[in-house]
C-alpha cells in the first residue's frame, strides 16, 4: 500500500468516527444552487462560497468547462433535484491558458507520461508508449478568461434542455486573493427569463 493511500484511508477513518448527524442530510441540495468550477487544487468551493455539507452541488473538470458532461450534470440537478440557481466560476492562473489543442495533441502523440514546463513551453520528457487518440478531443482550452466564462454561460443559457427560469451567474476567481469578480457580460448573457420565472413563482 502506498503512502498516499494509507493517508487517504486514515483520514476516512477519521473523517467516518464523526460523522454523526451528516447521514440523514438529504441529497436535493439545502441552497438550491450549482456550481461549475474548475478542478485546480487551489480552490476549494466549499470554503470560498460558504459551503457546508448538503448546501449545494459542484461539478467540477479542467478549466470548469461548459462540456457535454458538465451540461449533463447540472440538468440533472435541476431536473430531478430542484437547484434554481447556477454559477460558473473560472479562475486567475488556470493552466487551461497555458496549452492549445495542438500542443495537447503533440504531447499526447509522444508519450503518455507528464509534461513539464521548459521556459514557458510544454515539452514531453517521455519515452515512447504515445498515441494519436487525443486528436479526436477537444480539450477545451482557454485563451482569455472572460471570454471562456461568458461563452460557457452562453452555451448552457442557450441548450435546449435547461430552463428559461434558471439564472446563471458568471465569475473568476483570483486565487492570489481568494476574492470572487463577477463577468458582467457571462450573468447578462445568463439572465433568466423574467416572465418565465414570475409565472413559476
Amino acid at each position: 500500500m502506498s503512502q498516499t493511500l494509507n493517508d487517504v484511508l486514515s483520514s476516512n477513518e477519521a473523517y467516518a468516527e464523526t460523522f454523526g448527524q451528516r447521514s440523514k442530510l438529504p441529497s436535493t441540495p439545502a441552497r438550491r444552487i450549482a456550481v461549475l468550477t474548475c478542478m485546480d487544487a487551489r480552490m476549494d468551493p466549499a470554503k470560498f462560497l460558504g459551503l457546508a455539507e448538503g448546501d449545494a452541488h459542484v461539478i467540477r473538470n479542467a478549466g470548469g468547462r461548459a462540456s457535454d458532461d458538465a451540461i449533463r450534470s447540472l440538468v440533472i440537478s435541476y431536473k430531478l433535484l430542484g437547484t434554481q440557481e447556477w454559477f460558473v466560476i473560472h479562475h486567475t492562473g488556470c493552466g487551461m491558458l497555458t496549452f492549445t489543442n495542438d500542443i495537447m495533441h503533440d504531447l499526447l502523440s509522444k508519450s503518455l507520461e507528464t509534461a513539464v514546463i521548459e521556459n514557458g513551453e510544454w515539452k514531453d520528457v517521455g519515452i515512447g508508449g504515445g498515441s494519436l487518440a487525443g486528436q479526436h478531443i477537444d480539450w477545451l482550452t482557454i485563451d482569455d478568461l472572460e471570454k471562456s466564462i461568458v461563452a460557457d454561460v452562453t452555451r448552457i443559457r442557450t441548450h435546449p434542455l435547461v430552463p428559461a427560469t434558471i439564472p446563471i451567474y458568471g465569475y473568476i476567481y483570483d486565487v492570489a486573493t481568494g476574492k470572487l469578480r463577477e463577468v458582467p457580460e457571462a450573468t447578462r448573457a445568463g439572465e433568466a427569463d423574467a416572465q418565465a420565472r414570475a409565472a413559476k413563482n
